[in-house]
């Protein structure tokens, strides 16, 4: 993001301020911070080792335009999310649409209902069910409603359907899509209360938090641009190419070496594979890092289809079937006839060629769709660490460090959702208030 360079200034005097925050890492969560930070008056000064904000979440340049890193998807709960970006003026490029799954086998779509009737009316009227299945999905959705979706202890969401009489047929068509879209995480594997935490908030909570929520324009746009854009209009400051590799504490704050940069609070917005180099030479923050040195990673996996004429989807997303549930997402709103595939999680799909792949989906696209236009050009990316592995009971730091200033935010840190962009936005903000609140 080279046009962000000239919002690097002023920061010599930012530097030296009393009270400045320094957040390292200009993701989502970093970014979350920084706007809500400055939205209380608050000087901060953003640093960013790579050439564009976005993080996981970023836009990449392709065969003349902008696409997104992946397919980042976002849903009606995403509340902190959607109120940031009302904030930024940013949130007329998401197009909302009421939920529908459509897989090879599978039809669900939620009506314009009050919850909980619109689910329980949805599942009822599925195509591609038993009324057995039918049933059983009713009655685990009601159940966990009665337990308050909290569960005594965790397990992996494929016990937990188990415990609930949920049919194999049922867990391959409907379940385990959404535990692998939701968490990157396979159901064997996932942990069971957050995927709790993904049926509340979505399928089980209010009527438009279920929507679908499609980003019209590219990521950079819709986030990371106007957020960097609202910081250095509130006396902020946004380095690029400004890597962070230690952290030192100082009597009256922290020294971030080879940035110049002190400042009595600090908000650690990176990687958290990152922390451990971060974090060397502060003991006090041991515990940390052997939470986050036991994390496993999991890929997400999009290719990108660019086809000579337009390309028509019964929904702006349409499960291919098959392996990893892979999902294509119509974004002819970037250019005509372009398509993503996603395919989430570890899986046989990752010993395959990249072109052996592509084959794959065109030919489920044909299947699915008839025949389809020519092929004008495609891109794999591959985000081979781009999330934790959601697994039962991980240990997820608070964003509070036992070190007076010091902040964790990512993701990754404590809190209800997996890794996903309301996670992160999430963890960003509560950074700021604890630092507003004086925490």
């Amino acid at each position: 993001m080279d046009r962000l360079a000239d919002l690097d200034h002023g920061v010599n005097k930012a530097a030296g301020d009393a009270g400045v925050v320094a957040i390292v890492g200009g993701g989502w969560a970093g970014l979350a911070a920084a706007v809500e930070l400055a939205a209380h008056g608050r000087r901060v000064i953003l640093l960013e080792a790579a050439g564009q904000l976005g993080g996981r979440a970023r836009s990449v340049p392709w065969d003349g335009m902008r696409i997104d890193n992946g397919q980042h998807l976002f849903i009606g709960a995403y509340r902190e999310t959607l109120r940031l970006m009302r904030l930024l003026g940013s949130a007329d490029s998401l197009e909302r649409r009421a939920l529908q799954l459509i897989l090879p086998d599978l039809r669900l779509r939620l009506p314009r209902l009050p919850a909980p009737l619109h689910l329980a009316a949805g599942l009822l009227a599925a195509k591609g069910l038993s009324l057995t299945d039918k049933r059983l999905a009713v009655a685990f959705m009601q159940a966990l409603r009665r337990r308050r979706f909290r569960l005594a202890h965790d397990m992996t969401a494929a016990q937990l359907l188990a415990q609930h009489g949920q049919s194999a047929r049922l867990i391959d068509a409907l379940w385990a899509p959404i535990c692998v879209a939701a968490l990157n995480t396979p159901l064997s594997e996932a942990s069971a209360q957050v995927f709790c935490n993904v049926l509340r908030d979505s399928l089980g909570g209010d009527r438009d938090d279920s929507d679908f929520l499609f980003n019209r324009g590219e990521m950079d746009a819709l986030f990371p641009a106007p957020a960097a854009a609202y910081i250095t209009r509130h006396a902020g400051v946004v380095r690029l190419r400004a890597r962070v590799d230690a952290l030192v504490r100082e009597q009256d704050g922290y020294c971030l070496p080879a940035t110049d940069v002190r400042a009595d609070r600090v908000i650690l917005a990176v990687h958290p594979a990152r922390l451990p180099a971060l974090l060397a030479r502060l003991p006090e923050m041991a515990d940390v890092v052997g939470k986050v040195g036991a994390y496993t990673w999991q890929p997400i996996h999009t290719t990108w289809l660019r086809f000579a004429e337009a390309v028509r989807l019964p929904y702006p997303m349409l499960a291919l079937g098959g392996g990893q549930s892979p999902w294509v997402f119509d974004r002819q709103d970037l250019a005509a006839g372009l398509l993503s595939v996603v395919v989430s999680a570890e899986g046989p799909h990752l010993a395959l060629s990249a072109t052996t792949l592509r084959d794959q989906h065109l030919d489920r696209l044909r299947e699915l769709l008839g025949p389809l236009p020519a092929l004008l050009g495609w891109k794999c990316i591959v985000e081979r660490r781009a999330t934790y592995a959601c697994t039962p009971g991980l240990p997820r730091p608070e964003p509070a460090t036992p070190l007076p200033g010091l902040y964790l935010a990512g993701d990754y840190t404590r809190g209800e959702y997996p890794a996903t962009i309301e996670g992160a936005v999430r963890s960003g903000v509560e950074c700021a208030r604890l630092i507003l609140a004086g925490k």
